[in-house]
């Protein structure tokens, strides 16, 4: 591994990490027996509730550290048995934790609106306001007791299982890789990604046809998989009284049903931007439409090289620095000194990137792996986004740093925006580099306009469909397709489709948040909104950027951008504004490509 994990514990399954499994598993067990034995919120239990508060926060802080922990070594081995058994470990130890929520949830479910006000007006509860209120709404539509605990117990063995499930066979998976050239390797899936956004069309297909074989031979499991995760959320919905699917996404993307359906009737309705995006794309290929795995592939531009892991640090460093200077001592000082990526390709890495913080040490940990392309570049800068995000709040409570992914996605992907614009506004930089660059930003564009909606009505007709039964391998494939094609359009070419796409995705199979897709828009979105103000107000945006980052986990997704920035969500303006923001940077593409590369079209 290239990260630094032993400012978590010296060693893996040391003294120091034994012990502190050990006292955190008794710690837990002593406050499910001590919250267990109390009425619910009163005047007179409110002191004894406020205890189980301060000691369930304390317990959040080390779990956290012990799971981003665990998680890392996952990521990086899952050939390693001995963190999968770790990890499987730790799904109980969350479940145990949980158990303790749900008798929170019992402790404020009938409180009375009065006894409630004055607990939450408590000095100990300053900055826990939202996550009380939020307790408050869950716990309208929580089953008895027995119940909620029972499920939380059969969920480490059901429906968390079989997401580890998807998560061991991903990571073991391997496709057939045939280059144009005859010569064939075995890769893991960790490094298909990269291969689907090789310039070469030829090799992009390789990539494709590889990895969707290989996923046919494990069809049959990850529809299971899909099917019982899916099932087991309709199934707990019925018991608790969900009226729709949509109602605990909208609950954990903490945000209303107007704002999202403003969101989308702003894409739906400017939904040709994006395709023309594509179309300029085909063209450029000499195609008269674009693959699916088309989607994510830069156009062959010249002066294509690769770029090292050095070149890559140099390059996100330097961008950060001269756009917001804070963001740049952050990267080099946290993310590079203290060696915090897990960067190298290697077999037996899960597929993807992510960022994990421990709320514990204070510190983060990027997971990604670099196959020396600009993709990659944006990745590091896009998970260093994150990770600033996580240092902004390194100081406030667990409590209020429970941050939606509505608004996770926001610092990311602001961090990309800074990254790619100090390299369009660098002077040294030529047309070819400012093109691709530029290409880059668009093709996020129709990815996040296309590509994350059609995970989204996938995942919607999805559930529709399994509320009469499960869905077969065919029937599968055959929604995927049908979504594909009615989401990109005419611009998708005839059997460009990706019907496997259901299974590669590992969004579909996060057990721990429903709709792991509309957020990733809704981000994208944000931050361009974001970033076009910080350009409109110079460097001094920072300062009400940063105060919205540390508001995240502090009120609805809505109120934290009211607040800090003054922008309503809930209407269809703000969202169309932000779309059509990218008719700038594709017109300047346009304008730039024929200096820099003939037309293949006609």
């Amino acid at each position: 591994m290239t990260w630094d994990l032993t400012s978590y514990f010296p060693q893996f399954d040391g003294p120091e990490m034994r012990q502190f499994k050990e006292a955190l598993g008794s710690d837990v067990a002593a406050l499910q027996e001590q919250a267990a034995a109390l009425p619910p919120l009163t005047e007179k239990s409110a002191d004894a509730w406020e205890q189980v508060l301060a000691r369930n926060e304390d317990l959040s802080r080390r779990l956290s550290h012990l799971s981003s922990y665990i998680s890392c070594l996952a990521s990086s081995d899952a050939r390693n048995e001995a963190y999968l058994k770790e990890e499987a470990g730790l799904a109980r130890q969350r479940a145990e934790l949980a158990k303790v929520r749900i008798e929170l949830l019992r402790a404020v479910k009938n409180a009375s609106d009065e006894v409630f006000s004055s607990f939450t007006a408590r000095t100990s509860q300053a900055g826990a306001e939202h996550y009380l209120n939020r307790l408050r709404e869950e716990a309208r539509r929580v089953m008895p007791t027995e119940k909620e605990i029972l499920a939380t117990d059969l969920a480490v063995d059901g429906i968390q299982a079989w997401g580890r499930l998807y998560d061991t066979i991903s990571s073991k998976l391997e496709l057939d890789m045939v280059y144009p050239d005859g010569r064939r390797q075995r890769l893991p899936m960790s490094q298909r990604r990269s291969l689907m956004d090789h310039p070469d069309r030829r090799i992009r297909k390789a990539a494709f046809d590889g990895g969707n074989a290989a996923w046919q031979t494990v069809e049959d499991v990850a529809a299971a998989a899909l099917n019982a995760i899916g099932g087991t959320r309709l199934t707990l919905n019925r018991h608790r009284g969900v009226e729709h699917f949509l109602d605990i996404a909208l609950f954990q993307a903490s945000i209303g049903r107007k704002t999202l359906d403003a969101m989308f009737d702003a894409l739906f309705a400017n939904i040709e931007l994006p395709r023309r995006i594509l179309r300029a794309k085909a063209k450029r290929m000499g195609q008269s439409g674009v693959a699916w795995f088309d989607l994510g592939a830069p156009l062959d531009l010249p002066n294509q090289a690769k770029l090292s892991w050095d070149e890559a640090k140099t390059t996100v460093r330097e961008s950060f620095v001269r756009a917001y200077p804070a963001l740049g001592s952050f990267f080099q000082e946290q993310v590079i000194d203290k060696s915090w990526v897990d960067w190298e390709p290697r077999p037996g890495k899960r597929p993807g990137g992510f960022c994990t913080s421990s709320m514990l040490s204070k510190e983060s940990r990027i997971f990604m792996t670099y196959n020396d392309s600009l993709g990659d570049v944006l990745t590091l800068a896009h998970e260093s986004g994150h990770a600033f995000h996580g240092y902004l709040m390194r100081d406030i409570r667990p409590y209020a740093r429970g941050y939606p992914m509505t608004l996770a996605e926001t610092a990311s992907t602001f961090g990309e925006q800074v990254l790619m614009n100090g390299l369009l506004d660098d002077p040294t930089v030529s047309d070819a580099q400012k093109a691709m660059m530029l290409d880059v930003e668009v093709g996020h564009g129709a990815i996040y306009l296309l590509d994350i909606p059609v995970r989204y009505e996938f995942e919607k007709a999805f559930y529709e469909e399994r509320k009469s039964g499960e869905l077969s391998v065919s029937r599968l494939k055959e929604l995927m397709v049908e979504t594909q094609r009615r989401v990109l359009g005419d611009v998708l070419e005839p059997g460009g489709e990706d019907s496997y796409f259901w299974a590669s995705k590992l969004h579909f199979y996060i057990t721990g948040i429903t709709f792991y897709n509309f957020p990733y828009t809704f981000g994208y979105l944000l931050s361009r909104g974001l970033y076009a103000m910080f350009k409109k107000e110079g460097s001094n945006f920072l300062r009400r950027y940063e105060e919205f980052l540390r508001l995240t986990g502090s009120d609805t997704a809505e109120n934290v951008v009211r607040r800090s920035l003054g922008r309503d969500l809930e209407h269809p303006e703000f969202w169309t504004e932000v779309i059509r923001s990218l008719e700038e940077p594709l017109n300047r593409l346009e304008t730039l490509l024929p200096k820099v590369l003939p037309s293949k079209g006609n």
